[in-house]
């Protein structure tokens, strides 16, 4: 199938077959991995051409990408990534821009902008992707369809190339619920339970009032479905930023960093993603510092900006982000109580159309960050879905 008619999702096609002939809980489906993903005999490219050209072919397969194949799914290929995974927009000026198949004048979100188009797209039924600070939750919400970031070390990340360990991890997009939680189940290796009934749902009311899309698109719709699903009783309101400054005390370090000043802003959340970019960028420069430097890549707009920011980052404060990690855990861990749920939106509005100017994108992703973070932080799961009906099938 020629790449215009693939949406520009895949940097190559090939066939991983199942490891097994038996019926399985995968078998009949077709899935696709971010070009992060090491699969033998073929270089992983980490979305950048000198990347693959200075790097040799992978001598094994990651243990996501068996688990998938030994769960019955077939490997169709291997999709578009952002450069080194430092960005949240699905743009590559070397492989190209995949066409969001949702809205194809906007962007369709990255690290995983393949991975999430080649679902939404309908080429493949389920695909895996890599979520630092957000590389599956984005593209999944620009492209209408579901996504999975699970909590940090649920799924074995070996074999994958590194950005920031303390962040990393591997996730998965689907258009299917069912299919979703079977890709889930493989990966984390769980065995098929009842679904269990939520003790509590929390709204944090600030969080969507960061939010552009208007109220009868977001939280009315969320409380109407709760009230028909569990009844009324278990909705909880709260104000999450006021929360968390109370319970994450390391994160003064951060507020006098100019968040407060930030009107569009709740200087709490802003507080944990800036701890979150400061760990991620300490992480990064010792991953690929000495590459960058030997190499002095091709980098396009935007993600060469971030990655030298990474590599000039100074080396302290980080026993700090570590401190504001455990503190937002504990915070989280008790308010969410057994089998709480907080519902929070994914990012702060429609996904920005392609070719915006940079200074609007740039505030558009502070204010993700900051919501994007409190998973990203605390290592908890986050689920993207959305609560408007999902596009009809394109055509080509």
């Amino acid at each position: 199938m020629a790449k215009s008619f693939e949406f520009g999702a895949f940097m190559e096609k090939f066939i991983l077959q199942p490891s097994s002939p038996q019926q399985l809980p995968l078998s009949g489906l077709t899935f696709a991995v971010k070009d992060i993903f090491d699969a033998d005999g073929y270089v992983t490219g980490f979305g950048n051409p000198d990347w693959k050209r200075t790097h040799s072919a992978a001598i094994s397969t990651a243990p996501a990408v068996l688990d998938v194949l030994r769960g019955g799914a077939t490997c169709v290929g291997k999709t578009v990534m952002d450069e080194m995974a430092y960005s949240i927009n699905g743009e590559n000026i070397h492989y190209g821009t995949p066409t969001n198949p949702c809205a194809p004048e906007r962007v369709p979100g990255g690290s995983s902008s393949g991975s999430a188009v080649a679902v939404g797209a309908r080429l493949v039924d389920f695909s895996l992707g890599t979520d630092t600070g957000g590389s599956v939750r984005v593209p999944a919400s620009y492209c209408g369809i579901l996504g999975f970031r699970p909590s940090h070390d649920a799924v074995s990340t070996s074999g994958v190339i590194p950005m920031a360990q303390s962040l990393d991890t591997v996730g998965w997009f689907a258009r299917d619920p069912v299919v979703l939680n079977q890709v889930g189940r493989v990966l984390m290796h769980l065995p098929n339970v009842d679904p269990v009934r939520p003790s509590q749902i929390i709204i944090p009311e600030d969080c969507f009032l960061l939010s552009s899309i208007p109220s009868d698109r977001t939280t009315q719709v969320l409380v109407k479905s709760v009230k028909k699903l569990f009844g009324g009783q278990i909705l909880k309101h709260v104000t999450l930023g006021d929360y968390v400054k109370e319970k994450v005390p390391s994160l003064q370090h951060f507020m006098s960093k100019g968040n407060e000043d930030h009107v569009y802003n709740i200087p709490s959340l802003a507080a944990v993603s800036s701890a979150m970019q400061l760990l991620l960028r300490y992480e990064f420069k010792n991953n690929h510092a000495e590459w960058v430097k030997t190499v002095n890549p091709n980098l396009g707009p935007g993600p060469s900006e971030r990655i030298w920011d990474a590599i000039r980052t100074p080396e302290e404060n980080i026993d700090i982000c570590h401190s504001v990690q455990t503190e937002l855990r504990a915070a989280l861990t008790a308010l969410l109580e057994d089998k709480g749920i907080l519902a929070l939106p994914t990012v702060p509005g429609d996904p920005p159309k392609l070719q915006t100017n940079p200074a609007t994108v740039e505030v558009f992703r502070v204010i993700a960050f900051s919501l994007l973070s409190i998973a990203g932080v605390s290592g908890f799961c986050q689920v993207l879905f959305s609560l408007t009906p999902p596009p009809p099938p394109p055509t080509t």
